[in-house]
């Protein structure tokens, strides 16, 4: 099972459910992604609560009844790694997106790594 694909979907049903809050098993890459998230405006908030069993809580955002991530989708995927040079990085919905990319200096947005000229592993976008 992919960890990462599941956190996404996790999001995407809460989303859909207008629920506040989603609950997702706690991992330092998918707490990277959802700073990233929060960096960005998808995300009102996040905390990982726990000792022994980690969870990573993540605050839905919402404008009216609309949740604000309206979309995402898993690139990379275990059976298949997807990997991009820094000028290959796309660009998601005109701009409108993000991707997010694992490169070398940590998670971050298409923008930033292009930005500091990273390349790395496309791990999915956001829009």
């Amino acid at each position: 099972m992919d960890p990462i694909a599941d956190m996404l979907t996790r999001i995407r049903n809460g989303a859909r459910a207008l629920h506040p809050v989603v609950e997702v098993p706690w991992s330092r890459l998918k707490e990277n992604i959802a700073a990233v998230l929060r960096r960005e405006g998808f995300l009102a908030d996040f905390t990982v609560c726990g000792e022994k069993v980690k969870t990573l809580r993540l605050h839905l955002k919402y404008r009216g009844k609309r949740c604000v991530i309206e979309g995402l989708r898993r690139v990379s995927k275990p059976g298949l790694r997807y990997y991009v040079g820094a000028q290959e990085i796309p660009k998601v919905r005109g701009g409108l997106g993000v991707a997010i990319v694992s490169t070398s200096e940590g998670v971050m947005t298409g923008y930033e790594a292009r930005r500091k000229n990273l390349g790395g592993e496309l791990i999915c976008y956001v829009w």
